[in-house]
């Protein structure tokens, strides 16, 4: 019997949950095709590998057996694609870069530019992700280094955090909201939050501010993907948004007023890279980084 790795990485994150659920958000998977996969892996094994009830999920004896298997699998194939896919970039002297949004601001671009005239004929090629999904890049060896918007997993990453910059409120211009100077998280109780439909749910909550002071709940508007679809529903009326100030300065438009957010965290980039990259070029990106970092230029 061959098996797929994706399998054997879906039966891992339900076993590291212990609930279907969690473990499809974590995989951007439906909940039901993720129980699918599960009972089509069971049938293939000719043994269950988690007891289900209504009230919670556990291994069972196979299931506890087939773990460490699987996650020696599991970690063996996405070490080796990380590595084939740095050795390829390494050849052709490229340094891929993940971002999300805005990235690191202007840091991102001076980095690359101070990076490229010390290295010539080398190439930093920016590869932008979408919410929240530039750590899990760096996991798979889409790219070489990233910077991170945190919260995020760095399980297997080596960072350091390179910039920080506040929390801003986006209203539509005729929200009834759109007058004052400065937001709380008070005032946005009521008002619909457009959510990233693909990112970690810790990333989600982050943003949403949750918990809250008061211990009310947010109200989630409709899940988007990108920038660009988050604020189209806000310029709509369909919801309000909370991004870094990056976001309003290189997303400017005339049906959006952006505030300052008062009282909240603000939010900070990291510079990441895998534990394990052997990529000949990274260290000098990471240089180029914190002396710049050093130099004062930021966000």
């Amino acid at each position: 019997m061959d098996v797929d790795t994706r399998v054997l990485r879906y039966f891992t994150t339900v076993a590291e949950e212990l609930h279907f659920t969690r473990a499809a958000e974590r995989l951007y998977l439906s909940q039901p095709a993720l129980s699918r996969q599960i009972r089509q892996l069971e049938k293939d094994l000719g043994a269950p590998l988690f007891e289900r009830t209504s009230r919670e999920v556990r291994l069972t004896p196979a299931g506890r057996a087939l773990l460490p298997a699987a996650q020696r699998i599991t970690a063996a194939w996405c070490s080796g694609k990380r590595a084939a896919r740095s050795a390829r970039a390494a050849q052709e002297r490229e340094v891929r870069l993940g971002f999300e949004a805005t990235g690191a601001g202007a840091l991102t671009t001076r980095a690359r530019m101070l990076f490229e005239r010390r290295n010539p004929g080398s190439a930093v090629l920016p590869h932008r992700f979408g919410w929240g999904g530039e750590a899990a890049a760096l996991r798979e060896g889409e790219v070489d280094v990233a910077f991170i918007w945190l919260p995020n997993d760095l399980t297997g990453l080596r960072t350091e955090v390179v910039a920080e910059e506040p929390r801003v409120v986006g209203v539509a211009a005729g929200h009834r909201l759109a007058g004052r100077e400065e937001l709380s998280i008070g005032d946005l109780r009521g008002e619909p939050l457009p959510w990233a439909r693909n990112a970690p749910r810790e990333w989600v909550d982050w943003w949403a501010v949750v918990p809250r002071p008061d211990g009310s709940e947010p109200v989630w508007g409709p899940a988007n993907d990108s920038a660009e679809e988050l604020l189209e529903y806000v310029a709509s009326g369909t919801g309000v948004c909370i991004v870094s100030r990056s976001i309003s300065a290189y997303y400017r438009r005339p049906d959006i007023v952006w505030r300052p957010l008062a009282g909240v965290e603000p939010l900070r980039i990291a510079l990441g890279w895998a534990l394990d990259s052997e990529h000949p070029l990274v260290p000098d990106f990471v240089r180029a980084v914190r002396e710049l970092v050093a130099e004062g230029v930021s966000v």
